[in-house]
Formats: C-alpha cells, structure tokens, sequence
C-alpha cells in the first residue's frame, strides 16, 4: 500500500467534503453576504469620494469622542504587529 496515494486520497476526500459543506451550509445566505458587501463598498466609495471633492465626513464629528480610545489602542496594536515604536516623536512611545 502507498502512504501517498493514501494521503492523496484523503486530501481529495477531504476538498469534497469542504465543496459539500460550502454548497449545503452556507449558498443560502451568499446572496445576503455579496449584497452587504456591495453596500459597505458603495458606502466607502461614496465617503472617499465626498472626501476627495472637499466634504468632510458626515461623521467626522462624531468619531471625535473616539480618538482617547484609539491612541489607548495604538500602543498596543503596533507591538503586536511587531514594531517597537511608531512614526516620529510624539506619536507613541
């Protein structure tokens, strides 16, 4: 018996059962998931663009009471993706 035939077997059996699972437990709902995602894109595209043209954000004001939380964040975010310190002095660290 060939140890690599038999893994090859189950590799393909084991694809089969994922295109299984993909088509039964989750093509319901792809027509939902790709009309969200279309919405959060469109609605991304219509505020870059807003942007671009010189109109501030509709929510700009908003996110003002969010930035304490964020510069809270920052320090913690850039060393768990690996960086000892970010940007220039005054920025963190």
């Amino acid at each position: 018996m060939n140890p690599l035939g038999a893994l090859s077997r189950a590799r393909d059996a084991w694809k089969r059962l994922e295109a299984f699972h993909e088509e039964v437990f989750t093509a319901k709902w792809r027509q939902e998931v790709r009309r969200e995602a279309r919405t959060q894109h469109d609605t991304l595209r219509a505020l870059l663009l807003l942007e671009t043209l010189g109109v501030e954000g509709p929510v700009s004001y908003e996110t003002l009471d969010l930035i304490p939380y964020m510069v809270a964040d920052l320090h913690e975010w850039h060393q768990r993706m690996g960086r000892d310190d970010l940007g220039g002095p005054g920025v963190c660290c």
